[in-house]
């Protein structure tokens, strides 16, 4: 069957010719790698934090709207850890981007705000019950995190969690995970997705700010070479098994498994571990040796070489169409 990329609910959503969005990677994302990704006609997000202040991420919008025209979006974290999170759905409202991607926490106040100012609002989920929570709540669509994800990734393959999303929610589906190349695109998309939200294979591109040595992991580095680690937000995350990860290990120790569980000291037992761990990814980010912690996905099996965004989109499209 014939599936007409521009016809998907996300590719009407935000008027883009192909249904990706390029994820939101800590650290990673970029607005040269959201002004390609507008340019090549699919759509891209920032998480907030990666600017280092409100006012930075406000210029960092306005910038990309005065480079091209088209969609993109912000990534928000909407729990506790995150002490910048009202200044930061502030402007985002403010500046009226296209959309918001709400992480770990409750998007209620997120969704009320941002419709107020005209602003949509897709929610990460790993399950149904919480799927159906965000709906409930006036989320336009929900981004369906699975375990072949990079990043904080979820319990269940695509296989499983996009059919019994699609049975219980009405709103589009995006799905986060397991895409490396436009025949994997074209998989999932006919599987039932709504939509695509893709990164690991971008952390590679010429336009994003990582260090050279960073991007040559994501092609050195292949699935099998992907673990999890507690240690960088308290939540399981996805980082390269380089021989540094695999000295300094990848769970919390039992004091701050502990702390973790205590509910008094659980809040900011969560924004310590997620401080320390930004500044270790950041160190790891910009570094320029291997002895650091680089969070990517298993879909860097199919990275073979560093190569500007619109090659990479281009591909994607070229390999979905070759499928068809």
């Amino acid at each position: 069957m014939k599936l007409n990329p521009s016809e998907f609910a996300l590719s009407k959503m935000l008027n883009i010719k192909f249904p990706i969005i390029v994820a939101p990677m800590f650290l990673v994302s970029n607005k040269e790698m959201i002004i390609e990704s507008i340019n090549a006609g699919i759509t891209g997000a920032i998480p907030a934090l990666n600017y280092r202040s409100v006012e930075e991420l406000r210029s960092a919008i306005k910038e990309i709207k005065q480079e091209t025209k088209g969609p993109f979006g912000i990534n928000i974290i909407v729990n506790k850890s995150n002490f910048y999170y009202k200044e930061q759905l502030r402007i985002c409202c403010e500046e009226k981007v296209d959309f918001l991607i709400t992480s770990l926490g409750s998007p209620e106040e997120t969704i009320k705000m941002a419709h107020q100012n005209g602003v949509k609002v897709f929610c990460d989920v790993v399950d149904v019950k919480y799927a159906k929570k965000v709906e409930a709540l006036g989320a336009d669509a929900i981004i369906a995190v699975n375990k072949e994800a990079g990043g904080h990734a979820g319990s269940t393959s695509y296989m499983e969690l996009i059919p019994l999303l699609k049975s219980e929610c009405t709103i589009p589906i995006i799905s986060a995970g397991g895409v490396g190349n436009g025949f994997e695109a074209k998989k999932m998309l006919e599987h039932g997705a709504d939509g695509l939200s893709i990164g690991s294979i971008f952390i590679a591109c010429n336009e994003s700010g990582v260090s050279e040595e960073y991007k040559r992991a994501c092609v050195d580095y292949g699935e099998k070479d992907i673990v999890m680690t507690t240690k960088l937000s308290g939540t399981p995350c996805t980082v390269i098994n380089t021989p540094y990860v695999q000295k300094v290990g990848t769970k919390q120790s039992a004091f701050e498994r502990f702390l973790n569980k205590n509910k008094k000291l659980k809040k900011w037992m969560k924004a310590l571990t997620f401080v320390r761990g930004s500044k270790r990814l950041q160190k790891a980010a910009f570094s320029s040796t291997y002895k650091t912690v680089w969070c990517a996905g298993p879909s860097i099996e199919h990275v073979k070489e560093i190569r500007p965004m619109k090659e990479i989109v281009n591909q994607l499209i070229q390999e979905y169409e070759k499928g068809e």
